[in-house]
């Protein structure tokens, strides 16, 4: 089969600028923001010394220990609690340090300024491949909607988070799989993105084993992947930290206790303003500041919409539709069932399709997908949500105790919901309509195909 460059129409364009230009704000303000915030690259920073630490054969999960390594290589005590604590403790799993080390053997203002690179080449690149799938429906929304959220994900740079990286991978492995091209390249992606933030990658990746066919093998070979970088890492881990298990289990604990880092519940040192955590706990603990309650209602909510995306996309006959419904439908619920921040809501590229596509097809359905998109990517936004707070103070009154109580509210409540409606809208959709339709021809095993470039 003869593939066709889709003629480059006013409305491609369009959108083609749309993206285009919310790349530019994310590359101009991200790296100026990077550069001037308290919180630089902290998360980076964290990574990058724990990996150092391995480099110098010393146990990365004894708390403190990469602080220490910080300190001795020039380093200023950060001054607030958090960026202190994400020196402490190493909460990543070793697969991580296998990824970081090349950046680790370099000094850090080489590797600082790489990461970035890294980081925005990722985002930038998976945006365009999104756009390109989104634009054979609608090219305009879908640049509206991904460019702005570029323009708002400065975020990822700031704190140089490796959700940049891993989404990024992850976006570029589905549209590999999908389109049926460089499959081997995005095997690896999606392997990589798998072993550094699984809780990511982990229900896109689940998709695909149930989609069945060649999609479960692509699933399947991704996992022995993954499983091959797993075991080179615990062979270059073990002998340096033995007990490294136990000691991770217990610093994600440690950043879990009330107050702590990552603790869902209101007074959290990990900040519900501009970096919220978007979990479910979040909301539920504003009401009841129990792990036992909050945790096992998140689950149980979660559990059950899961359950029916895993049995609609078990018993369903692929087609192209049905994959856009069912990643839009699991990407927020991905968001909401653990531990995940307002940088991890990039994985709601994986959305724009199927609202292209609902869009495309007219009335209420398509319009309400455009609403929900639009909510979503808005109050998960970086820019966005800083003004959507500054318009709640400049509506509240200052000295009102029931403002302040509205103030956290907003903050607490704004994300989980608004992912929890995205969850359900395109859940709904995935089982009740027919997302059928006519099959697609199964990819070709030969991955050869012109550049991803020239689909333009």
């Amino acid at each position: 089969m003869v593939r066709t460059r889709p003629i480059m129409t006013k409305a491609r364009l369009d959108g083609l600028y749309l993206l285009l230009l919310g790349s530019l704000v994310l590359v101009l303000m991200g790296t100026v923001l990077a550069s001037t915030s308290s919180v630089e690259m902290v998360d980076f920073k964290g990574v990058y010394y724990d990996t150092r630490c391995l480099l110098q054969h010393t146990d990365p999960y004894i708390p403190g220990e990469p602080l220490r390594l910080y300190l001795a290589e020039g380093g200023r005590l950060p001054q607030s609690d958090g960026p202190q604590q994400v020196l402490m403790l190493d909460i990543y799993p070793p697969t991580t340090s296998i990824f970081v080390a090349p950046f680790a053997m370099l000094p850090w203002e080489s590797a600082r300024m790489l990461w970035m690179f890294l980081s925005l080449g990722s985002l930038i690149f998976a945006a365009f491949l999104m756009w390109n799938l989104g634009a054979n429906y609608t090219p305009e929304i879908s640049g509206l909607l991904i460019g702005f959220m570029l323009a708002n994900s400065e975020l990822v740079l700031v704190v140089g988070n490796m959700a940049g990286i891993a989404i990024g991978l992850c976006v570029v492995a589905v549209w590999c799989f999908l389109r049926g091209r460089f499959v081997p390249a995005g095997i690896l992606c999606l392997a990589i993105s798998l072993a550094v933030k699984p809780h990511d990658a982990g229900f896109v990746w689940l998709y695909f084993l149930l989609a069945g066919g060649i999609y479960r093998k692509r699933a399947l070979q991704t996992l022995l992947v993954t499983a091959v970088l797993g075991l080179a890492t615990i062979l270059w881990v073990t002998p340096i930290a033995p007990h490294w298990m136990q000691e991770l289990h217990s610093n994600i604990i440690v950043n879990q206790l009330p107050g702590g880092l990552n603790d869902p519940a209101a007074a959290s040192m990990g900040w519900h303003g501009l970096v919220m955590i978007t979990s479910l706990q979040t909301a539920i603990s504003y009401f009841r500041d129990d792990p036992r309650i909050y945790n096992l209602v998140s689950y149980l909510v979660c559990g059950v919409l899961l359950l029916a995306w895993g049995v609609r996309s078990l018993r369903s006959r692929f087609s192209q539709r049905g994959a856009w419904l069912a990643l839009a439908a699991v990407v927020p619920l991905t968001l909401l069932v653990i531990y995940h921040r307002a940088y991890d809501a990039r994985l709601l590229l994986l959305t724009v399709p199927a609202c292209a596509m609902l869009w495309a097809e007219g009335g209420r359905i398509g319009r309400l997908a455009l609403l929900v998109n639009t909510a979503g990517f808005v109050l998960t936004g970086d820019i966005s949500w800083i003004a959507v707070l500054g318009l709640m103070g400049r509506l509240l009154p200052a000295s009102s105790a029931l403002s302040a109580q509205m103030m956290i509210a907003m903050q607490v409540f704004s994300g989980p919901l608004i992912l929890l409606l995205m969850g359900i809208f395109y859940l709904w959709i995935y089982v009740k309509r027919d997302p059928d339709g006519v099959a697609p021809p199964v990819p070709a095993e030969s991955e050869e195909a012109p550049l991803a470039l020239a689909s333009l």
